[in-house]
């Protein structure tokens, strides 16, 4: 157990009892406890396995490479249809946590053998994801934003992309252009 993660364990109301659990099925498979992103994350030989995290209606193992896993119990949930590697095994009791240790655990160690094995999830171009009417028409009136854009990370370009695309309403799609355009300029993602 690592003393750096304990707060998170000791602040969680509502799920406690099944995060718990759930840290001890990690620690049983001999991962190395971290605190990454603000949650308990496990990893061997630095290479991420699982997290855990908790939502208002449930707990859950994010496995990092879940796309790559069997699932052969279906028990892994893809969390939004933009998200491409990570699966998550959702849990709202303990009863179920505790009914599922041997499926999880064997989740655990064939995630650890993708991991060792260095595979990859194939993930989609930044060029397959839609841009934005709006955001295409600053990139074609403004070269220097083109080329900020594309200066950026494949990530930080997904986030902006997705995030433009969201908005239902073209107005708003605009409103958050005009608004990241200095971030992007300054090569920045949507969160940094």
């Amino acid at each position: 157990m690592n003393p750096k993660v304990d707060f998170y364990f000791n602040k969680s109301q509502k799920w406690q009892k099944e995060i718990e659990r759930l840290r001890m099925i990690a620690l049983d498979c001999n991962l190395t406890e971290e605190l990454k992103w603000g949650c308990p994350c496990y990893t061997h030989q630095n290479g991420n396995i699982v997290l855990i995290h908790v939502f208002n209606e449930y707990c859950a193992f994010l496995f990092f490479k879940g796309s790559l896993l069997n699932d052969s119990d279906g028990i892994l949930v893809q969390q939004t249809e933009n998200v491409q590697a990570a699966r998550q095994a959702r849990f709202t009791s303990v009863a179920q946590i505790v009914e599922l240790v041997p499926t999880l655990k064997a989740y655990i160690y064939e995630a650890i053998e993708v991991e060792k094995a260095g595979l990859k999830v194939e993930l989609k171009k930044t060029t397959e994801f839609k841009i934005a009417e709006e955001f295409q028409i600053k990139l074609d009136a403004m070269p220097i934003l083109k080329t900020a854009f594309e200066a950026l990370t494949p990530g930080r370009q997904r986030g902006y992309l997705l995030y433009f695309s969201a908005a239902k309403q073209s107005k708003t799609r605009e409103q958050r252009v005009e608004k990241y355009i200095p971030q992007i300029l300054d090569g920045k993602g949507l969160d940094d």
